[in-house]
C-alpha cells in the first residue's frame, strides 16, 4: 500500500500508519480490511477509488498486550466517514470486546462524507452504539489528531480518554465557519475547539501533549495502569521503589501551621505511593481536585484528592463532574480507591448553583455510593458539611476511614458556626472574650477527629508518617473483597 506520508508532514502531522506504528510494539500490527470500499454512486462518488475507504483498522501489540486500533486517513477523502468507515471502526470495537482488549482510536477527519447523506450518518449511528456497548467492558482510548467535528466528536465524547495534542487538535461541534455565520463572530479552529480549551476550561480532554509521539507516550503508560478489559487482574509489578524514611519526613512537614494556608496535595499524594508512579489526569482542568492513576506496592489504584492550591479545594460544578467520572471508570474496572480529603464544602454563590451544583455535586455522592471496589479514605485536614459526607466517608461506603490527628470534621468551620450560634456577641467588641472561648470550645469538642472516632465514623487516627503503611495494608486486607447484594432493578439514575 502507497502512503501519502509528505502530504500529513507539510502540516506538521504524521501519516495514520506513522501514528500506529509509533504507537504500537514495533511489527505487531496486523491490518484488516484493507479491502474495504464505499459503494457511494452519486455526486461524481462512482469513479472514486477511496482506499481502505479512508480508515486504518486492525490489531496490535502494546508492552507486549494486545490492542485494537484505527486511524483515520486525512489524506484519503480527508478521512471522512461514510458507511462503509463507520461499520469498520465499529466491528473493530465488537471484536475488541470479544478478544477481550482496549480500543485506541486515532481521530483525523473532515467528518460526515456528504456525498454519502443518510448512509454516512448510519456509519456514525453504528459507531455510537457499539462505544456504549463496549463501555466498561473494554478501555477505550482516543486520540485527537487533526479536526473532528459535528457527529464526529460524540464518539471521542463517549470513550474513556481523551487525548489532545497541541497546535493539531480540534474538536467543536460546529465550526469557525459556521459560528460566524449564525452568530456573526469571528474564530480560529484553535480558539473554539484546540487543545488547550478542552484540557483547561471543558474538561473534554484528559491529557494534553506537546506533540504525538509524547501523546503515544503517554498512551502506553496509562496502559500499564489500567485493566485491559473488566475482570483483568494488573498483576503487581515485580519491582518497586518507596523510600520510607524520605518520604515519611516529608509527609510530616507538609502541612502549613494555619489551617487557612494552603498547599499542594500532590506533595502528600506523592509521599504515599511508590516512587514517581503518580500519573495524574486532567491535570489542567477543575484544579481543586485532582485525579489521577499509581501504584501502591505495585498495584494500581485510582487517587482522588481535594487539593488547597486550588480554589481552597472547594467542590464545585467541575471537580464534582471530574471526581465523579474518574469513580465511575474505576469501579468500571475494579480499581481501588485511595481519596484524601480536605475540603472546606461545596462552593457557595449564585453562579454555581445557577449552573446547577446541586446536581453536579450529587454525582459525587451517587459515584461513590455505587462503587463496590475497595475504599479507602484519608482525611488530612477539613472535612466539612456535605462535601465531607461526599468525598467517601464511611457513609457512602468506605471501608476503611483514617483521620489525621489535625483533621477538622463538622457541619461547618468555627468561624461560620460561631457566625451562626453566636451572631449578636460577635458583633459586640465587649463580648469579645466570650466569642474567643467559645470558638475554642467549638474546636475542642466538635471539630475534633476523636468525635467521629467515637461514634465509628473514623476506623483510626493517624499520626501522617504513617499513612504509606496503613493504606498499603488497608488496601492489601480489601484484595478479596466482594460486592454486597444490591436491590432488584436494572439500574440507577444518576443525577446527570
Amino acid at each position: 500500500m502507497q502512503y501519502n506520508f509528505e502530504k500529513q508532514h507539510e502540516k506538521g502531522k504524521l501519516h495514520a500508519m506513522e501514528r500506529i506504528q509509533a504507537l504500537c510494539d514495533k511489527d505487531s500490527f496486523m491490518e484488516i480490511y484493507s479491502g474495504v470500499r464505499h459503494h457511494c454512486t452519486s455526486f461524481g462518488m462512482e469513479t472514486k477509488d477511496i482506499p481502505y475507504d479512508g480508515v486504518i483498522t486492525g490489531f496490535g501489540m502494546i508492552n507486549g498486550r494486545k490492542v485494537a486500533v484505527y486511524a483515520q486517513d486525512f489524506t484519503v477523502q480527508g478521512g471522512s466517514l461514510g458507511l462503509k468507515h463507520g461499520q469498520k471502526i465499529a466491528e473493530l470495537i465488537e471484536q475488541a470486546v470479544q478478544a477481550r482488549c482496549p480500543v485506541i482510536g486515532i481521530n483525523d477527519s473532515g467528518g460526515a462524507r456528504i456525498q454519502e447523506g443518510v448512509d454516512a450518518l448510519c456509519g456514525y449511528g453504528d459507531l455510537f452504539y457499539q462505544n456504549v456497548r463496549a463501555s466498561g467492558s473494554i478501555p477505550q482510548i482516543s486520540v485527537i489528531a487533526g479536526p473532528c467535528a459535528g457527529g464526529a466528536v460524540y464518539s471521542p465524547g463517549i470513550t474513556d480518554f481523551i487525548f489532545a495534542v497541541d497546535s493539531i487538535s480540534q474538536m467543536f461541534i460546529t465550526g469557525p465557519k459556521v459560528v460566524q455565520s449564525v452568530m456573526g463572530l469571528s474564530i480560529t479552529p484553535e480558539e473554539l475547539g484546540g487543545s488547550q480549551i478542552h484540557a483547561k476550561k471543558s474538561g473534554v480532554a484528559h491529557f494534553r501533549c506537546p506533540d504525538e509521539h509524547d501523546c503515544f507516550q503517554k498512551i502506553r503508560r496509562l496502559l500499564d495502569y489500567i485493566p485491559h478489559y473488566y475482570g483483568d487482574t494488573l498483576n503487581a509489578g515485580e519491582k518497586f521503589k518507596y523510600n520510607e524514611k524520605k518520604a515519611m519526613k516529608q509527609i510530616a512537614e507538609i502541612l502549613p501551621e494555619k489551617s487557612s494556608q494552603c498547599y499542594d496535595m500532590r506533595d502528600i499524594i506523592k509521599c504515599t505511593v511508590d516512587e514517581d508512579s503518580f500519573f495524574e489526569v486532567m491535570e489542567e482542568f477543575a484544579t481543586s481536585c485532582v485525579v489521577g492513576f499509581a501504584k501502591i506496592e505495585g498495584s494500581s489504584v485510582g487517587i482522588v484528592a481535594n487539593n488547597p492550591s486550588g480554589l481552597g479545594g472547594v467542590l464545585n460544578c467541575d471537580s464534582s463532574d471530574k471526581i465523579a467520572r474518574f469513580v465511575r471508570y474505576c469501579d468500571s474496572f475494579n480499581i481501588p480507591l485511595l481519596t484524601f480529603v480536605d475540603v472546606p464544602g461545596f462552593i457557595p454563590g449564585p453562579e454555581e448553583e445557577q449552573k446547577g451544583i446541586i446536581r453536579h455535586g450529587a454525582k459525587v455522592i451517587y459515584a461513590y455510593s455505587e462503587a463496590s471496589v475497595p475504599k479507602v479514605t484519608v482525611i488530612v485536614r477539613k472535612a466539612y458539611g456535605g462535601a465531607y459526607i461526599a468525598m467517601c466517608s464511611k457513609h457512602l461506603g468506605a471501608d476503611f476511614v483514617y483521620a489525621w490527628p489535625k483533621a477538622e470534621i463538622a457541619v461547618m468551620g468555627a468561624e461560620g458556626a460561631l457566625g451562626i450560634l453566636y451572631a449578636k456577641e460577635m458583633k459586640d467588641p465587649a463580648k469579645a472574650a466570650l466569642v474567643a472561648q467559645k470558638s475554642q470550645e467549638y474546636r475542642d469538642t466538635i471539630m475534633t477527629p476523636t468525635i467521629a472516632a467515637q461514634r465509628g465514623y473514623i476506623s483510626e487516627i493517624i499520626n501522617p508518617e504513617d499513612t504509606r503503611e496503613r493504606v498499603a495494608r488497608s488496601l492489601a486486607l480489601l484484595k478479596s473483597k466482594t460486592s454486597m447484594d444490591h436491590p432488584l432493578k436494572k439500574h440507577g439514575n444518576i443525577p446527570l
